[in-house]
């Protein structure tokens, strides 16, 4: 697959994995979409990108999620149509789940589950109707593995498994494919952006976090798996893409192995 006749939609493109991915997609020749709640920064990054002028900022807000349709249809009146969404947007969590506000789990499910599907429904249609398209999700190593301090995050990453695994399957006659991305720990503010048990942003770095992937070395893996239209793939360090395959064939070993290993 080459990029240069692609037009490639990407959410949560202000900071982190989605800023990183845009600059390398427009590298490759794609035309661009880039939506966030954060219009200033968007045009920050679509400045940064090459070709800027291939590079449309369409603001959104994923939490909003009843409201996802009219921004759908404009992202596809802006270049005519639509061939991959890729779904980033998404917040995290560190805090115990006896101290976590069931209204801030409430809030990690609209934003990173329920948002995530409301814009993948509101394009399908398109797809669809072009027989063609491609939804790239970002999930996590933890949407394979349940980790302390991440309750809700876990469970809407483990969510979207289960709706994407679904719609690869309904729609595979209709040739729309799904490539489920899981990362682990990537150097970006995902953990100062993640949310404490009030509500509240934690505000600061996590050591395995500032220790992870760099984002330009991570976006130029993740689209080599858009290209080559993975099923599924995780970009990680050793350990935790160890962790995906301990709790696949030895479940009781990786009960004792994430009890006493450190997530923060």
């Amino acid at each position: 697959m080459s990029f240069s006749d692609k037009t490639i939609w990407v959410t949560g493109a202000s900071s982190g994995i989605g800023k990183a991915l845009a600059i390398e997609l427009a590298k490759q020749g794609a035309q661009l979409i880039l939506s966030s709640r954060k219009k200033q920064d968007l045009e920050l990054v679509k400045n940064a990108c090459k070709n800027s002028n291939k590079v449309k900022v369409i603001p959104l807000d994923l939490e909003d999620f009843t409201n996802l349709k009219p921004v759908t249809k404009e992202a596809i009146a802006a270049f005519g149509k639509i061939d991959i969404l890729v779904n980033n947007g998404g917040i995290s969590q560190r805090s115990l789940l006896i101290d976590t506000d069931i209204q801030v789990d409430k809030r990690i499910m609209d934003i990173n589950y329920l948002g995530n599907v409301a814009l993948a429904k509101a394009l399908l249609p398109h797809f669809i109707a072009n027989k063609s398209g491609q939804f790239v999700i970002t999930t996590s190593i933890v949407g394979k593995i349940g980790t302390p301090l991440r309750s809700s995050y876990a469970a809407s990453k483990h969510a979207l498994h289960g709706f994407y695994d679904s719609l690869r399957a309904e729609h595979f006659n209709d040739n729309i494919a799904v490539t489920l991305v899981c990362p682990g720990f990537v150097n970006t503010n995902i953990s100062k952006n993640a949310l404490t048990g009030d509500g509240s942003p934690q505000n600061k770095m996590d050591n395995a976090t500032a220790n992870g992937i760099k984002p330009d070395r991570f976006a130029k893996l993740m689209t080599k798996a858009i290209k080559d239209k993975k099923e599924e793939v995780y970009i990680s360090g050793a350990i935790e893409k160890l962790g995906v395959y301990v709790k696949r064939w030895m479940p009781k070993i990786f009960s004792v192995m994430i009890r006493k290993m450190s997530v923060t």
